[in-house]
């Protein structure tokens, strides 16, 4: 019989045996002054409560969000792994707060000890978006680069970026402290008030109400593929499970996205860019076999008001449909109101018999701005939220034509140009 062997907790690994006491009180553990110099488990449970003892509310669900998402890119693009930064020393985010003279919230803090952002490098860890003539991809910024570039100007004050774009100059930024009708610890894109002439006219896209909030719930839809891995990078794509619709053998699905650095609250213009993917089935008979030539769009905004689109192919493109062929492309649109809806159809024939002509169905996908907040300077002292009003103007344009986007086209390096904005 095998000698046995004697269970000691002196010799299991730290993270496990972290992992295991997590789920008891830190209070009870490190309660008692006697502590035995053979009960190391305790020394390092002490000393890691030492370290880290502030950010208790935080740590447990910020540490796993960043395990399972550097888990998640292990497997689909390593080399964003290779771009984080180890931990931000305690020392040295005091001295960050000295220098900015505004207090950091604690979820920020614990985050940063586990990876201080990542290098400068593209693509960006917190997502992409490409189209022909457009390209965004933001990086999670280090707390160096972040404190140099926190604003403290007028319609921008006690703001901090969390992320950048090379390409657009975008950031998404957090308030440090609730003024000029922000919320403490709110995450938002900045969008200047078109219509004003005071320049500290700054609208807000939220993308989050805390550091928590805002990185658990991208990570979430990282390592769940809602977002979508392409060329090794994370699409911020949004796909609706029910937006789905099968014709006989083909099937058609949509996800959406909305492009903050291309919309405006003042004038209303919101830009969004939608993916589709045809797949014919694998075991559907050959004879079936068939092309692309048309698509009809039927476009329903806010206020109910429609608009019917036809045109030739998708993006300038007729794909031929054979048994597991799989086409994706991406187009975009703009819209005057806050939220509007797309469905129609697609017009094929078959190869072996061009008079043979059906309809594949489109299903209904909607588009609706992220909320937002207009500019304290426009609301006279009173912000207010908006999610879902709608406005006068009933302008939108489905740009097929206009903006091809197909993915596996897509120019990556495209130098922060801008998509024209069609009617």
């Amino acid at each position: 019989m095998a000698a046995s062997m004697e269970l000691s907790l002196n010799n299991l690994p730290s993270d496990p045996l972290l992992l295991m006491l997590s789920f008891l009180d830190f209070r009870d553990l490190i309660r008692s002054d006697k502590i035995q110099k053979v009960q190391t488990w305790k020394e390092l449970f002490r000393e890691f409560y030492t370290d880290l003892g502030r950010y208790i509310d935080h740590y447990g669900t910020l540490k796993k969000a960043w395990d399972d998402l550097k888990r998640y890119l292990d497997q689909q693009c390593p080399r964003m792994i290779a771009s984080l930064k180890e931990g931000a020393k305690e020392e040295e985010l005091d001295g960050i707060e000295a220098q900015i003279c505004c207090k950091l919230s604690n979820d920020y803090r614990c985050s940063y000890r586990i990876h201080n952002g990542q290098k400068l490098v593209v693509p960006g860890l917190m997502g992409s978006m490409a189209l022909s003539n457009h390209y965004r991809s933001e990086d999670l910024l280090d707390i160096e680069t972040a404190a140099g570039g926190f604003q403290q100007r007028k319609g921008m004050r006690q703001c901090l970026p969390l992320t950048f774009c090379f390409h657009t100059g975008l950031s998404q930024y957090m308030a440090l402290e609730g003024t000029e009708g922000r919320s403490h610890s709110e995450i938002f894109y900045h969008c200047p008030d078109q219509m004003a002439q005071d320049p500290s006219a700054i609208d807000m896209f939220i993308t989050g109400s805390s550091f928590t909030e805002w990185f658990t719930s991208y990570v979430h839809n990282v390592v769940t593929g809602e977002y979508p891995i392409i060329r090794d990078q994370i699409f911020r794509y949004v796909h609706d499970k029910q937006c789905v619709a099968t014709t006989g053998d083909i099937t058609v699905s949509v996800s959406t996205s909305f492009l903050p650095e291309l919309s405006s609250v003042h004038p209303p213009h919101f830009f969004f860019t939608y993916r589709i993917r045809i797949e014919m089935a694998k075991d559907a008979l050959p004879e079936n076999a068939c092309q692309l030539d048309s698509r009809y769009w039927k476009i329903t905004n806010a206020n109910g008001n429609v608009e019917e689109v036809r045109g030739p192919g998708v993006v300038g493109e007729f794909p031929v449909m054979t048994p597991g062929k799989v086409h994706e492309y991406a187009s975009c649109t703009t819209f005057s109101t806050t939220s509007e809806y797309m469905e129609g159809h697609y017009t094929f024939h078959r190869l072996k018999n061009k008079e043979e002509i059906f309809d594949v169905c489109i299903p209904r996908f909607h588009m609706v701005c992220p909320p937002f907040r207009e500019s304290i300077v426009r609301s006279q002292g009173s912000a207010r939220d908006v999610s879902s009003a709608s406005f006068n103007e009933d302008n939108s344009s489905d740009t097929d034509d206009h903006n091809e986007g197909e993915l596996r086209g897509i120019n990556m390096a495209a130098p922060g140009g801008r998509c024209p904005r069609h009617i």
